[in-house]
């Protein structure tokens, strides 16, 4: 094959913890008998709240096809090239096994959120259920904990926890606690993965995602300070590096495989405008603008199983209406009607495989 898959999961392969019927037809045709994968795949996720090894097992149950956790590329995995934080002490944000996750991609100090609050728990006041019923005679300022970036993984639980302890942590330059510092710009650094303003579960419509939670901090940071929130990466699709790290993921495997033919194109399949799209279309560009021992083209392919809807979304008559279509990307991409504009729609993942096989003129 001179060809990979790039797969969504949320939308394309599963709703919620429910497979989609034509996800096991369309692996079926991707391994040989002996469950071998016929072309290099990769299963690129912007969730970000478990291990790979985790998201694989759950994979290989749900498809009935083995997968190792080198096909499954979670949104934070590229925080392992981000090596000048991994000795330093970081504040993590998000949900599942935060440190456990953090300690794989190489963090020696991560703080929790809820750590944070234990060492301070005179700064979480918005439940009056939580707040301390006896309050703390020692000062806060005995606690020495001095948090060097924030690293934001995925939505939390209580919003209002970790909205206003980021921003404690932001406006005292890593030291919360402290009384704010206004004249601290720019604030420490933010690493962010995962912008999804929505994603698709059992619910009829779309749910909040990470993206809809970092635009209630980069709005609540603003209003404060009158000054923007600048991150320092932004990570899982629809970002570039997100994208080259999938690729090297891609080459592996082909090599692992001793393929000759080299791999010309990659197909990214997804459901989500915004993000699926949006991230590969920006990746063509780059490709195309940058010649390179790299892939030349990345196809994105549109499914109609998740968040897109072919009733509601950017119509197929015109391109004018895409101009008028609300842009759900994150505020620093900034909105361009040809990269949400699909090289292909197809009804589902299984779809999506027979198309990519025409198109290849590719029988396994």
């Amino acid at each position: 094959p001179s060809f990979g898959f790039l797969f969504d999961i949320d939308g394309v392969l599963v709703r919620g913890k429910t497979p989609i019927p034509a996800a096991k037809t369309a692996f079926q045709k991707l391994v040989n008998s002996q469950g071998q994968f016929v072309v290099p795949v990769v299963f690129v996720t912007n969730a970000g709240n478990c291990l790979r090894q985790k998201k694989a097992d759950q994979l290989s149950h749900l498809l009935g096809v083995p997968v190792s956790q080198d096909q499954v590329m979670m949104s934070h995995s590229p925080l392992r090239m981000f090596k000048r934080y991994h000795e330093k002490c970081v504040l993590v944000s998000g949900q599942g096994p935060l440190l456990d996750i953090a300690q794989d991609l190489g963090f020696c100090q991560p703080i929790t959120i809820e750590t944070l609050r234990e060492k301070h728990p005179l700064l979480d006041a918005v439940d009056h259920e939580r707040r301390p019923n006896i309050l703390c005679l020692l000062s806060n300022s005995c606690i020495i904990l001095v948090l060097v970036a924030v690293v934001l993984f995925g939505e939390p639980v209580r919003w209002e926890t970790n909205l206003q302890l980021i921003i404690d942590v932001l406006l005292t330059s890593g030291y919360p606690g402290n009384p704010y510092q206004h004249e601290s710009y720019p604030h420490i650094p933010v690493l962010a993965c995962n912008m999804d303003l929505m994603w698709v579960a059992e619910a009829q419509s779309p749910r909040f995602g990470h993206g809809t939670f970092m635009v209630c901090l980069e709005n609540i940071y603003k209003k404060i300070t009158g000054k923007d929130l600048k991150y320092e990466a932004l990570m899982g699709k629809p970002s570039k590096v997100t994208y080259q790290y999938a690729e090297y993921l891609i080459r592996a495997q082909a090599a692992e495989r001793q393929w000759k033919q080299p791999i010309q194109t990659l197909y990214a399949v997804g459901d989500n405008l915004m993000t699926d799209i949006y991230g590969a279309n920006l990746y063509n560009r780059y490709l195309e603008e940058n010649s390179r021992k790299a892939a030349a083209h990345c196809r994105s392919v549109l499914v109609c199983t998740g968040v897109y809807s072919p009733q509601t979304e950017v119509p197929l008559d015109t391109r004018e209406t895409i101009t008028d279509t609300v842009f759900h990307g994150h505020r620093d991409f900034r909105f361009d009607p040809g990269l949400v504009e699909p090289d292909h729609i197809v009804s589902d993942v299984d779809a999506a495989v027979d198309l990519v096989f025409q198109l290849e003129n590719f029988a396994p």
